[in-house]
């Protein structure tokens, strides 16, 4: 129900955009986050955005580099990624802000 894409491998410095399409009827209803799991860590969450798209919020690992969107009339949450870090390399998935809908996930790889 949930399937992001834009993943990569990108230099230090550099830009990505994910997507997230949903194949939910409720989807502009749902608080939706972006979250990630590097290598052996642990899930980290990075971003959520209202249903309207007007409230987000940000880890402060990447407040002002990161910034989350969403087009309802497209189903789908994007997340775009600027001045990437070697430790924002991860798996980066799309969730509902309860955690009870997970899609596969997209692999962001920031290396020189």
């Amino acid at each position: 129900q949930l399937q992001a894409s834009g993943g990569g491998l990108v230099q230090p410095g550099g830009s990505l955009t994910l997507s997230c399409v949903a194949s939910l009827s409720t989807f502009r209803h749902l608080t939706m986050s972006w979250v990630r799991q590097a290598p052996g860590k642990e899930f980290e969450w990075v971003s959520s955005i209202d249903g309207y798209g007007y409230g987000t919020s940000y880890a402060d690992s990447v407040k002002g580099r990161f910034t989350i969107s969403r087009d309802n009339s497209k189903n789908t949450l994007y997340l775009q990624m600027t001045e990437l870090k070697p430790e924002d390399t991860a798996v980066y998935f799309c969730q509902n802000a309860a955690a009870t809908m997970r899609g596969e996930g997209t692999l962001v790889t920031v290396s020189s």
